[in-house]
């Protein structure tokens, strides 16, 4: 009895749910670029990151082989590090460019005008 109520109930609750996605209003316009803003600022960041790991990675390497100069093997060829500069604001003209997803109509001003 238990798992008929059990089983009830979470279909109940995945129809709530599938209903509740359903009626979703579609991304705006704004919500799209501050997405790609998001997006732009978070792939910086992430060059910033490795940026970092990269001269903390050599200053050990160089330490390293100034204590063991004696024993330290040769210097193989590293590429250096990459700095990535600093972060820039996409200009507005690109980010609010939002693209409809494959399928959909776009209506355009031409388009929607009702013919006489």
């Amino acid at each position: 009895m238990n798992k008929f109520i059990y089983m009830i109930c979470m279909m109940l609750g995945l129809m709530a749910t599938g209903l509740a996605v359903a009626k979703l209003p579609p991304i705006s316009g704004e919500a799209a670029a501050k997405a790609v803003e998001v997006k732009a600022k978070d792939a910086w960041a992430s060059k910033v990151s490795v940026y970092k790991l990269c001269l903390s990675q050599d200053k050990v390497v160089a330490r390293y082989r100034q204590e063991k100069s004696a024993t330290a093997q040769p210097a193989d060829a590293t590429p250096s590090c990459l700095d990535p500069g600093p972060y820039v604001v996409a200009s507005p003209v690109a980010a609010s460019v939002v693209t409809a997803p494959v399928g959909l109509a776009v209506a355009t001003d031409a388009a929607a005008a009702p013919k006489k």
